[in-house]
């Protein structure tokens, strides 16, 4: 079997960003879909390094995902790293994987070692989509629980993104934390996510208060690339810290896991170099007793997928990410996009990753030119 063809498939979700599909054709007929990381204005450059890349796939056989994923940063990037780089592997890396299994005649989880549970626990993003006040919060966060999700995610920081916060936002980020613990209860986790924004000082006071409501993590206080200031917000909380959504391939992961700054490593299976290089990750992780808990700012069909065959295999996994908003969009183009039910996902039986894409319905989402945002300008500085 020879892989004949790979096309990039840039579609608007009608929500915040554009995603990215790829699909890789082979001579025996079968072919595979997988799905690119993307962030908004930074679309268009993943798109064109999947174009470029394909041209070096072609005439290969796609049981060679390994040697794909070597080669590609060895030899095509001459082992120059970024996200656009990641997020090209990792979306042609889950195609292969969804051929392999669909030769196979086995879901892909099966080829990584089989099973280690039959469902997949997650937790519900995307819901508090333009919600700004503490009561507002609260009442998208009923919701969020009404919809059968027993854990959810959120950042109360306001706007912007700055290391140094003044005293107003984090009063504000408190207020909404527990207007949120107030509205769902003690039994829903919450799961604080800080966006790699803070410094120790702003991190460490705030997250001191927001412990009091009974968090199930805090999520990126500052960025990977200080890791001794991560292991200074978690030796001074007393809180699970998470890390490694921007963060790439096992070089990335190294560091985190010798200086034991985090509790739970969150990967994203679209960017970090696909579900082989996600479940290594996990493996590491394993001796140092890390949990992971996969990141998915993706669609709910293809990258989804890719990370609930990947946390299948994972001794250490606890939860996986689902974005609420980006459902019906997966409606639209996958007859059997995979869903939650009472905050779980069952494992799917199909060969390959488990997912149909109806490709005539994807023809009515075309890419869109990300709309030109205000950045701000010193004038608008808060500090």
């Amino acid at each position: 079997m020879k892989i004949t063809r790979i096309q990039p498939f840039p579609l608007h979700s009608g929500w915040r960003k554009n995603l990215l599909f790829v699909k890789v054709e082979t001579d025996a007929g079968i072919h595979g879909w997988g799905e690119c990381y993307t962030q908004a204005d930074r679309d268009q450059p993943v798109v064109a390094i999947v174009a470029a890349l394909a041209r070096y796939l072609e005439g290969r056989n796609p049981f060679d995902i390994k040697h794909f994923t070597s080669m590609a940063f060895d030899d095509w990037a001459a082992r120059r790293g970024s996200l656009e780089l990641f997020s090209a592997i990792s979306g042609i890396e889950q195609a292969l994987w969804d051929i392999v299994g669909k030769a196979c005649g086995q879901p892909v989880y099966n080829l990584l070692g089989g099973r280690c549970r039959d469902r997949v626990r997650v937790y519900a993003n995307g819901w508090a989509e333009g919600v700004r006040e503490p009561a507002d919060f609260a009442r998208a966060a009923e919701k969020v629980v009404a919809m059968g999700f027993t854990a959810m995610k959120f950042d109360p920081l306001p706007q912007p993104w700055r290391h140094f916060i003044p005293k107003e936002h984090e009063a504000h980020a408190l207020a909404v934390t527990k207007a949120v613990r107030a509205a769902v209860g003690p039994d829903v986790d919450l799961l604080i996510d800080q966006h790699r924004r803070l410094a120790p000082m702003h991190a460490i006071r705030l997250d001191r208060k927001l412990a009091e409501s009974g968090l199930y993590w805090l999520e990126e206080p500052n960025i990977a690339e200080n890791p001794e200031a991560l292991a200074e917000v978690r030796h001074a909380t007393g809180l699970p810290i998470v890390i490694g959504e921007a963060t790439y391939t096992k070089q990335g992961f190294r560091p985190l896991l010798e200086k034991r700054v985090a509790d739970i490593l969150n990967p994203d299976v679209c960017c970090v170099g696909g579900i082989l290089e996600l479940k290594e990750i996990a493996a590491m992780a394993e001796p140092y007793l890390v949990a992971v808990s996969p990141h998915n700012y993706n669609s709910t069909v293809l990258g989804l997928a890719a990370t609930v065959h990947a946390a299948a295999t994972m001794p250490n996994f606890i939860i996986t990410e689902y974005f609420v908003a980006l459902t019906a969009f997966g409606d639209k183009v996958s007859p059997n996009q995979l869903k939650p039910k009472g905050g779980y996902i069952d494992l799917p039986t199909a060969p390959g990753l488990g997912v149909d894409i109806d490709e005539a319905a994807l023809a009515a989402h075309p890419a869109k030119p990300y709309p030109a945002r205000r950045l701000r300008t010193p004038a608008d500085e808060p500090i």
